[in-house]
């Protein structure tokens, strides 16, 4: 029996807002298997990004637990959390989050570096993930010389750097124009069919969560899912 590789039991988050209380997030629970491509999406204020936080394991809840590949979220150290974190969860973000004036090739390779991986094997995937996004003639450029798309690409790059299982995307087409936006949603979609890798997209765009095996919609802290 396959089981999931990640898993929420009855998480709130709760947040003090002067004598009050917001509920952000309310009894969720959740399982999200191996391979699968699911999307999150509802307005603003919904509880995506508190979501997303959680499921990436940036956050805990204020009640009931998270398990990460089997393992409770709470029981473990923050080093060994940061070290399962950064070998199972890839992040893809909005404002991609790269540093300008480095190279694509630098970009990409410095979270291998946090899990110890050897210069030269570091550059070798670094080359692979940045011809795989159809970057092969960008790998020494710098960010700053680089557009919007060419951006999230190393971003999609980087995050796959430490071959993680889960690849977590917010937004990653909001600030593109909606082909550059296709060509994105096309080289995830690929690296799902190819490598199996377990995909968590959140979007307020319908077009790019029509990729998804599984929309989750998320309102007022609660979730309601449609396949």
């Amino acid at each position: 029996m396959i089981s999931p590789i990640l898993k929420l039991e009855n998480v709130w988050k709760i947040y003090p807002l002067g004598k009050t209380q917001v509920e952000a997030l309310k009894g969720i629970n959740l399982e999200i298997m191996p391979g699968e491509f699911l999307c999150f999406m509802g307005p603003s204020g919904s509880g995506k990004s508190t979501l997303l936080n959680l499921i990436g394991c940036l956050d805990f809840p204020t009640k009931g637990k998270i398990f990460l590949k089997g393992k409770d979220i709470s029981q473990l150290s923050e080093n060994e959390l940061a070290l399962l974190r950064g070998k199972t969860i890839g992040f893809v973000f909005q404002e991609f989050n790269l540093f300008p004036n480095f190279t694509a090739l630098e970009n990409v390779s410095l979270p291998m570096i946090f899990q110890g991986v050897p210069k030269k094997e570091r550059i070798k995937r670094a080359r692979e993930l940045l011809e795989a996004v159809q970057l092969k003639d960008k790998i020494s450029r710098k960010i700053l010389e680089l557009s919007g798309g060419e951006r999230q690409r190393v971003a999609i790059a980087r995050a796959l750097a430490n071959d993680p299982e889960i690849l977590i995307a917010d937004e990653p087409t909001g600030n593109l124009d909606s082909l550059t936006g296709k060509k994105i949603m096309e080289i995830l979609t690929q690296f799902h069919q190819r490598e199996r890798k377990t995909i968590v997209l959140v979007t307020h765009d319908p077009q790019i969560a029509g990729y998804a095996q599984k929309i989750i919609y998320i309102r007022d802290g609660k979730l309601k899912t449609e396949n």
